[in-house]
């Protein structure tokens, strides 16, 4: 599964596609980090009172210290800045069109002498519509900065291929060095980053959230080689390529706005990646020891880490082949943590995907890959004695797999339902396993749901409507994007509240989908 997971009230998941080494020093710039990154020892400062501080810096006393005289950006910056870039009327003054003449008032109709009837020679005026009443305009909601953002954001949402290649552009011209750090195609690259920023203008204004969503991704940042001195080169081309494509809304106080946000996300990720570097490597190499190819297009992957990896069940990693350098991949673990340390993938090759035919198609026990750390939060609750309603499709059934597992080894008699849907007999390649879990656990139930018409996901939620009631269960999906979605809906239908719904990010799941 190539996603992070979330509750289905969440939206998901700068650029989860591409978390990235070791933490550097800091270098300078316009977007220098306010302090160094926080020492061995110490309690990072993005949580509780200074997370809202850091992601509400419209509400300082005293603004941070940026040198906002400075102005990089005058070589490329279109003609006119500020005021004298307010959309003006586009006729030169000499060729303003002149005024029409107001007509003429016309004599109203004289009334016909006999009531009733209407002149033939002149005809009633009809009465002139009255227009409606305009609606008035919704105030937006949010800090000054965060509406300042997400104004930006609308503007250059319909050139966004543009916005993001001329920001890459200016960042490998700028800084060539950092060209070795992002895979050799950037197709899928260039969308990640207006994705990420979306996300966090979205979530400006719930500390809690955007604080949780930047640590994650300054952690998993670590892998690529990102070091602190990297953010202000990152920072200065993206205002870079801002300036160049929100001709309307860009002006002194957008910039204003833009650094301090954008100075408080590094910062945020820069602490998490430093602080995360005490105790985790920036990445595991990991031997592949067993490769069961289960139909043509579908591989079970173990492979043994070179460390111990810690892990939950029901949660992702991110992984790189030797065969594609820095294209990182997502995918679940399909076991809960083994004493062995071996860790498992269920991996079916798509069209044109890159690691997933690689996966399956090349990889041989020898060969060695490099993962990422652990991420994910479709994880079971062992302080509750809900029952667990899984739904997996496809190669989704790998987490559902782990979930199970992972009840299992807790010693727990709670009910756990298990929907395996597939499109035919021939897809549920691991109904084997799940069959003698079931035989070995009284309290799980295994039930495959085939569709041969290839509705698989519109079927298997409507499958589980026939049975139930499900008041006390947690759901947890894992499969295709439809059957996600449908399923969700399915399961609010019949009264699952949105927060006991656990799923893979659906905008993930579509942007990874090889």
């Amino acid at each position: 599964m190539d996603a992070p997971t979330t509750t289905s009230a969440d939206s998901g998941t700068l650029d989860d596609g591409n978390d990235s080494g070791s933490t550097g020093n800091s270098g300078g710039g316009w977007f220098t980090p306010r302090k160094p990154p926080t020492p061995a020892g110490t309690t990072p400062p993005a949580t509780a009172a200074g997370a809202e501080d850091r992601a509400r810096p419209d509400d300082r006393e005293t603004p941070p210290r940026i040198a906002m005289q400075r102005r990089p950006f005058t070589a490329i910056r279109p003609v006119g800045s500020g005021a004298d870039r307010i959309p003006q009327s586009p006729w030169p003054a000499s060729a303003q069109p002149e005024p029409r003449p107001e007509p003429e008032p016309q004599p109203e109709a004289e009334a016909h002498p006999i009531p009733g009837t209407r002149s033939e020679s002149r005809p009633e005026p009809r009465p002139e519509p009255q227009p409606e009443p305009k609606a008035e305009p919704r105030p937006e909601q949010g800090s000054p900065d965060a509406i300042l953002v997400r104004r930006t954001l609308a503007e250059v949402a319909p050139v966004a291929d543009k916005v993001t290649s001329y920001f890459y552009a200016l960042l490998f011209v700028r800084h060539p060095e950092l060209r070795s750090l992002f895979p050799a195609a950037m197709d899928a690259q260039r969308d990640r980053l207006l994705k990420a920023l979306l996300t966090a203008a979205e979530h400006m204004d719930n500390p809690a959230v955007l604080t949780d969503y930047l640590r994650h991704l300054g952690r998993g940042h670590r892998k690529y080689g990102t070091q602190a001195s990297h953010y202000p080169a990152v920072g200065e081309a993206l205002i870079g390529a801002l300036t160049r494509y929100a001709t309307t809304t860009w002006d002194e106080e957008s910039e204003a706005a833009w650094v301090r946000t954008y100075t408080t996300i590094s910062q945020i990720m820069i602490d998490a990646a430093a602080e995360n570097e005490l105790t985790a490597p920036a990445w595991w190499h990991a031997e592949v020891v067993s490769h069961d190819l289960r139909t043509p297009d579908i591989a079970v992957v173990t492979v043994r880490p070179d460390q111990p990896y810690p892990f939950l069940a029901g949660q992702y990693t991110s992984l790189e082949t030797p065969w594609w350098p820095r294209v990182w991949r997502h995918y679940s673990f399909a076991s809960a943590p083994r004493p062995d340390g071996l860790l498992s993938f269920h991996v079916k090759a798509v069209p044109a995907g890159w690691v997933s035919n690689a996966l399956v198609h090349h990889a041989r026990p020898g060969d060695v890959l490099r993962l990422g750390p652990p991420a994910g939060s479709m994880t079971v609750d062992h302080s509750t004695d809900n029952g667990l309603l899984c739904l997996g499709g496809g190669t989704g059934i790998a987490p559902i797999k782990a979930l199970v597992e992972d009840v299992a080894q807790h010693g727990e008699r709670r009910a756990v339902e298990v929907f395996y849907g597939a499109r035919s007999d021939h897809d549920l390649y691991d109904i084997d396993t799940m069959l003698r879990l079931q035989q070995a656990h009284p309290w799980l139930a295994v039930r495959t749901i085939v569709d041969d018409r290839a509705h698989r996901s519109l079927l298997l939620p409507d499958a589980v409507r026939e049975y139930g009631p499900w008041d006390e269960f947690d759901a947890y999906l894992s499969g295709p994007v439809g059957m996600i979605r449908s399923g969700v809906d399915a399961l609010r239908g019949i009264g699952i509240p949105s927060d006991r719904i656990r799923h893979d990010s659906l905008e993930e799941l579509v942007a990874a989908a090889d």
